[in-house]
């Protein structure tokens, strides 16, 4: 399954490849091929975090980006990097809950900023010039890419069955967002941001089925309103205006 030419002018809302900017995409854990960014000059900011992806070689070859989001891939090895070693204007990079992140978070962090020495932010934290320094001693340079792997980052079709199981567990998935990252999106869409108190709301660590199933629903909403317009998002703000005077005025009856 790879992310095809159709699919990345749709979701762009763009005539060409040459057009695109910025692309937003979440498929889920299945693998899919990304080779599409091979042909995407002008691409400033990926977003791709919880997608499946393993390999990074199609992205370099975007020159122009700047931002890119990969967090809970399945990027094995951190030579990966070597290709991004090369984009000029790489200034943020969310590659945190990889698994070539390790065990050492010190020692990952060192080696990416060793190889990316541009980057202003890694994993939503800022980079410091003490840190670019350190990197020097303690991080590994990477010189080479990773071991050509025989099969190609994409998966075949999927039976019904394996399809249901990757949509449960994409919806489990989508409980996994930060605390930062929700409210990215709540501050995209004109929200107050949750307080860290209060994010409990939001976690992986309810037990109660119906509070969980309540979670699903609205961080995969919040996630799909990220691609509505304007004019898409006063439609949601009216319906949902509505049904809070419905739902308002059935406890005012049940008091």
């Amino acid at each position: 399954m790879r992310l095809t030419r159709a699919a990345v002018l749709a979701r762009a809302k763009a005539a060409a490849l040459d057009g695109v900017r910025r692309l937003n995409c979440w498929w889920g854990d299945r693998p899919r091929g990304i080779s599409i960014c091979r042909d995407l000059p002008n691409i400033e900011v990926i977003t791709f975090s919880m997608n499946g992806i393993s390999d990074l070689e199609p992205l370099n070859q975007c020159q122009n980006l700047s931002e890119l989001y990969l967090r809970k891939n399945n990027i094995a090895s951190l030579n990966e990097l070597f290709y991004l070693k090369k984009l000029p204007r790489l200034r943020v990079l969310w590659l945190s809950e990889n698994p070539c992140c390790g065990s050492d978070p010190h020692r990952y962090r060192m080696t990416v900023l060793r190889n990316l020495p541009s980057l202003q932010k890694l994993d939503n934290q800022a980079v410091t010039e003490e840190e670019l320094s350190q990197a020097l001693v303690d991080g590994e340079e990477i010189t080479a890419p990773p071991a050509r792997r025989n099969v190609e980052n994409v998966c075949p079709e999927s039976t019904e069955s394996s399809a249901a199981e990757s949509t449960m567990e994409t919806e489990s998935e989508l409980l996994n967002f930060s605390l930062e990252e929700t409210n990215k999106i709540r501050e995209e869409l004109g929200m107050k941001p949750v307080p860290r108190d209060k994010f409990s709301f939001f976690s992986p660590r309810e037990t109660d089925c119906d509070r969980k199933k309540r979670n699903n629903v609205l961080n995969a909403i919040l996630l799909l309103m990220k691609e509505l317009d304007t004019e898409g998002l006063e439609i949601v703000q009216q319906t949902v205006g509505r049904r809070l005077q419905v739902l308002r005025k059935k406890e005012l009856q049940e008091e």
